[in-house]
């Protein structure tokens, strides 16, 4: 249970080779893989999981194993994690950039198709953020990390003035209604 059966150097460096050459190609592959948008990308994600499982452990099935590899994997997470706080620009490069796919309202059909998005998949992704149309959204972007960024449009002056003389006559409707109804007792 706790006998290791692959040199513990190789049970450090196989994770943590595994671990850099997925982010490298998370990160070839596009913000999509990681924004989980449809059961295609879950399933790839999972059996990728399955697929290096192996490739980080080995033969080894071993209790020691098993957390020495949890260890290296957690390891070269943090110490990456820490270089790249500190070094912004190498952040930046590895990570990419930002991808605006709604500019007031107007969807960007480049920047759909650069990212593998359908006009479907971003509208549900809109209506989870309580959107019912492009054209209320001022802004929407693909952030490197797979999250979407949306902001909404802001009424115009002119709506807003719209509205605020609207309920203002229903409100001066309701009281010269009551007024009638109070005369006419």
């Amino acid at each position: 249970m706790f006998h290791l059966q692959l040199p513990v150097l190789e049970k450090i460096l196989r994770p943590m080779i595994v671990y850099l050459f997925l982010v490298g190609f998370l990160r070839l592959f596009g913000k999509r893989e990681l924004a989980q948008l449809n059961p295609f990308d879950l399933v790839v994600l999972l059996s990728l999981s399955n697929t290096v499982q192996n490739a980080m452990i080995g033969d080894d099935n071993s209790v020691s194993g098993g957390l020495i590899g949890a260890f290296s994997l957690l390891a070269i997470n943090w110490a990456l994690t820490r270089v790249l706080f500190s070094a912004p620009k190498v952040n930046q490069a590895l990570e990419g950039t930002k991808t605006v796919l709604v500019r007031q309202g107007k969807i960007d059909h480049e920047a759909l198709k650069k990212e593998s998005l359908t006009q479907e998949e971003l509208l549900s992704v809109l209506h989870k953020q309580g959107f019912s149309d492009f054209d209320e959204v001022q802004r929407c972007e693909l952030e490197p990390n797979g999250n979407f960024y949306i902001e909404g449009r802001k009424p115009s002056v002119q709506s807003v003035e719209h509205d605020a003389l609207v309920k203002a006559v229903e409100k001066l409707t309701r009281e010269v209604h009551q007024l009638r109804a109070e005369m006419g007792k």
